[in-house]
């Protein structure tokens, strides 16, 4: 029999067995379990929310990623998920099949019902790579007694439907199963709520945390205890955090401080973090080099945006083990305009082999920085995207720019500021001026290297808020003249 005789055999009993629900339920002790994934996808796909509980109870592989199937959650089909696993837990499996050790509600492994269920969809072709192999992260459930549900929770003051019900679910079956939040956001939520949440999904097993909740010290205090416990974190994302403890007269500065060293110590405690992305986390001003200091791993991408950086903290950068092998860096928003740049150069002299993206964008620096950063700039020849844009740099400046950028061969998307020479006395763009100075760096350019996606924008006008954009083409604000 060829394959594709097989695969049209197996598609036609599919179908049959979908058409008919009662059937499909009573043939699944004797299912083979090549056809279990195909017949799954399709009952998730025609709401037989009856065949699909039924097949969550029987299901013959030691991996469930029911997650991809629901990219937008639906309570409907959630719930039979959930009352699934209920009937698994109260009936046990059957005898003939293997244990199912893992659910997986997250968005991932699409290459599981790519493979298994035949599906020729090239929608997913571009997942990570860390994401096909799922029979590699099976062996280290093999021996675990419970269940495993693995989920991603992104917490706001108003649940949906679905999320609402996992999180009853969960809270309600937390001693029979082993609750894992891969990934976890959390916006403006009460102290109380999160502390419930993570004795429900416990820190040790968050891999990736965005906690944007405006708490001040006070608050980041009582959460660090369960902070310090986030030992596998590898993402982490801070914003925006203010420094007032208390809005009392009484507060001190020496018990602000206090606070500020306890959540620093924090970072100590992450074996695995590698992405570190902080934004208006003001408190942390002059603190920078504890920071960096305490981290335990190399990072491969750092953030610091919206943020008043003092010079204590640029120094920090030059002699922290922690950030010399960035692959990533990001400064927007973090105006350097009186700051001394020379630690930023010795950074970029040390991660010149390793950084591929760096964004300076709203920083306000000056022609002399960029000189400064220059010789530095010039060796970083792993960059594939750089972004430059709401700096105050001049034609002659950008142009010297340009012509030392002959390494940047991997170079895909550049973004620069437009030339001060564009602006008049009251700082409203020329748009003749514009065009011709943009042309000129950009045939500069070309002089040296072929760009592929190139722009130079102007700062965004005071009266319509747009920006003037030279790219292919150029497109100018409502106010240019």
């Amino acid at each position: 029999m060829s394959i594709q005789t097989a695969a049209t055999l197996k598609k036609l009993a599919i179908q049959s067995l979908v058409r008919d629900e009662a059937l499909a339920i009573s043939s699944l002790e004797d299912l083979p379990s090549v056809l279990f994934p195909a017949l799954f996808k399709e009952a998730f796909s025609g709401r037989q929310t009856k065949l699909i509980k039924a097949m969550l109870a029987a299901w013959p592989f030691p991996c469930l990623p029911v997650g991809a199937l629901m990219k937008t959650p639906k309570l409907e089909m959630l719930q039979a998920v959930l009352d699934g696993i209920d009937m698994r837990l109260t009936k046990g499996f059957h005898p003939s099949r293997g244990k199912l050790q893992v659910l997986d509600l997250r968005n991932v492994h699409h290459a599981f019902w790519n493979i298994w269920a035949g599906t020729e969809d090239d929608s997913c072709s571009s997942e990570p790579l860390d994401e096909k192999p799922v029979v590699k992260v099976l062996p280290r459930y093999a021996v675990r007694r419970q269940l495993k549900v693995v989920a991603e929770l992104c917490l706001r003051p108003r649940l949906d439907e679905a999320q609402a019900a996992f999180l009853k679910w969960a809270q309600q079956r937390k001693d029979s199963l082993h609750l894992c939040c891969a990934k976890m956001k959390i916006w403006a939520m009460p102290m109380d709520f999160i502390s419930k949440i993570l004795n429900i999904f416990h820190p040790e097993h968050i891999e990736e945390l965005e906690l944007n909740t405006q708490w001040n010290l006070y608050k980041l205090a009582e959460f660090a205890s369960c902070f310090g416990q986030m030992r596998n974190l590898c993402k982490l994302f801070l914003a925006p955090l203010y420094k007032n403890v208390f809005k009392i007269a009484n507060r001190t500065g020496d018990r602000e401080e206090q606070y500020i060293q306890e959540f620093i110590s924090v970072f100590s405690k992450f074996n695995c973090l590698q992405h570190l992305s902080m934004s208006g986390v003001h408190f942390l001003k002059d603190h920078m080099n504890q920071v960096l200091r305490h981290l335990m791993t190399p990072l491969s991408s750092l953030s610091v945006t919206h943020y008043q950086l003092s010079q204590s903290d640029l120094d920090s950068f030059s002699h922290c083990q922690s950030v010399f092998q960035l692959k990533h860096l990001e400064m927007r928003g973090v105006v350097l305009t009186d700051l001394d740049l020379m630690p930023m150069k010795c950074l970029l002299q040390k991660v010149a082999d390793t950084l591929e993206t760096m964004d300076f964008q709203g920083c306000r620096m000056k022609d002399s920085q960029l000189i400064a950063l220059l010789p530095a700039l010039t060796h970083c020849s792993q960059l594939t995207k750089i972004n430059f844009c709401n700096n105050c740099f001049s034609m002659p400046i950008l142009k010297d720019l340009l012509e030392h950028t002959v390494n940047w061969s991997k170079m895909n998307v550049e973004q620069y500021p437009a030339p001060l020479e564009c602006y008049d006395r009251l700082a409203h763009v020329s748009r003749v001026r514009f065009a011709q100075l943009c042309l000129q760096l950009l045939e500069t350019l070309r002089a040296i290297r072929q760009p592929k996606n190139i722009s130079f924008a102007t700062d965004n006008c005071p009266k319509c808020g747009e920006r003037c954009v030279y790219g292919q083409g150029a497109r100018f604000c409502f106010c240019s003249h």
